[in-house]
This record gives structure tokens, C-alpha cells and sequence, in this order.
């Protein structure tokens, strides 16, 4: 295992869920992933999908004790450049191509790539990564499709994202190759907009239990 796979495997250890943000307003960052790293969630993923991404992962990187800051959405170098300008401890894409793959070799930001089919699971683990995205997990499968990748390819673990709530997740942890899941409902869209960090902190707190229940310790 590569010293970037060792890094990824850590940071998706240290808990069962990695919330998945889209942050409009970058002051909202630092209270939100306090609140997450205090109910148990360090890893967290900003996605690139507003103007204040970049600034909300600096903030992040250099305020939140505790927290692994890593960016979502990635799909080209550049973004890999400003994101590890900005801090980022991991980078996360929907996909995965040559150029991005060939990008992520020269950055010391580790990539969780995605993948969505079997052929993509296997060129990514061609090129060494064990841990990869698994989306859209819904859409693209689910629970069945990643039982079904578990005996034929039993060297991946998967972070499963898109359309996992609170009550699937339980599920998707309880399969033997998934390693963590990505979902959004711990940072419900009206609690940040309201500031309302103790119940952001509750549901991180919920969901970091889910592992240790899902697992009983086995990962």
C-alpha cells in the first residue's frame, strides 16, 4: 500500500461518516466543522461546488483542532493545486480519468477517486487505489451492487456516496468493503443556515456511533 493509501486509510477510519458539504458562505465554516469534529466527525469534505470552497477549507485547515479538512468534486489539476495551497488533507472526485490520475501523482494530497462499475474499480486498483469512492452508491447499485463487488474484487474498500441518509447508512456500513460513507443529512441545510451548531453536533455525534455498532470493532 502506497504512503497516499495509508493516509486515506487513517483519515476514513477515524470515523464512519464523512459529511459532505456545500458551504455558501465560508464564515460558516469554522463553527460548522467544530461542531462536527465535537460530535466525532473529523474528516470532512468541502465540495467545490460554491465560491466560498476554497476559503471555507483554509479556514477550516488552519482554525478547527482535529479536524481533516479534504475537498470534494475535484475534477482537474488545477483544483488539485489551489486545494493543497488551501490545506486539504484529502481530495475527493465523482469519477475518475488519466489526466486527473496523472495530476493527483505529482500532489501529496492523497485522491479518493470514484467509480461506479466494476471496469472502473479494477483500472483504478491497477494503479494502486484500494480506497475509492463508490458513486452515485444509490443510483449506480446501492447495498446489492457493492455485495456483488465484495468476492470478485475483495481488495477495495468503498466510500459509498449519494442519496445515503441517516437510516440506510447503518446498512451500507455492515458490508464487509465498505470502509466509511459520505452523505450530507449531518449539516442539514436549515440548521447551518440558522447557526443551530448543537443540533449539527448531535447528529455527528449520532452518526459516529454508527461504526462501532455496524463493525462491532472489526475494521
Amino acid at each position: 500500500m502506497t504512503t497516499r493509501e495509508q493516509q486515506v486509510e487513517r483519515i476514513l477510519k477515524a470515523a464512519p461518516v464523512v459529511p459532505v458539504l456545500i458551504i455558501e458562505d465560508a464564515k460558516e465554516a469554522v463553527p460548522l466543522a467544530r461542531a462536527l469534529v465535537a460530535g466525532g466527525l473529523t474528516a470532512i469534505e468541502i465540495t467545490l461546488r460554491t465560491d466560498a470552497a476554497y476559503a471555507a477549507l483554509e479556514w477550516v485547515a488552519g482554525e478547527v483542532e482535529g479536524a481533516n479538512p479534504g475537498v470534494g468534486t475535484v475534477l482537474h489539476k488545477k483544483q488539485l493545486d489551489l486545494a493543497e495551497k488551501a490545506g486539504a488533507k484529502f481530495a475527493v472526485s465523482p469519477g475518475a480519468s488519466p489526466y486527473l490520475l496523472d495530476a493527483a501523482e505529482d500532489h501529496a494530497v492523497p485522491l479518493l477517486p470514484g467509480a461506479a462499475t466494476a471496469g472502473e474499480v479494477m483500472s483504478l486498483l491497477e494503479r494502486g487505489y484500494v480506497f475509492q469512492k463508490f458513486f452515485p452508491a444509490v443510483p449506480a447499485g446501492g447495498i446489492a451492487y457493492l455485495k456483488a463487488l465484495q468476492s470478485p474484487l475483495p481488495a477495495v474498500q468503498f466510500c459509498p456516496t449519494g442519496g445515503i441518509t441517516a437510516e440506510t447508512a447503518p446498512d451500507f456500513l455492515a458490508l464487509a468493503n465498505v470502509i466509511c460513507v459520505g452523505g450530507s443529512w449531518v449539516a442539514p441545510g436549515d440548521a447551518v443556515a440558522s447557526g443551530d451548531w448543537d443540533r449539527v453536533e448531535a447528529l455527528a455525534r449520532t452518526a459516529a456511533g454508527l461504526a462501532r455498532e455496524a463493525h462491532n470493532g472489526s475494521l
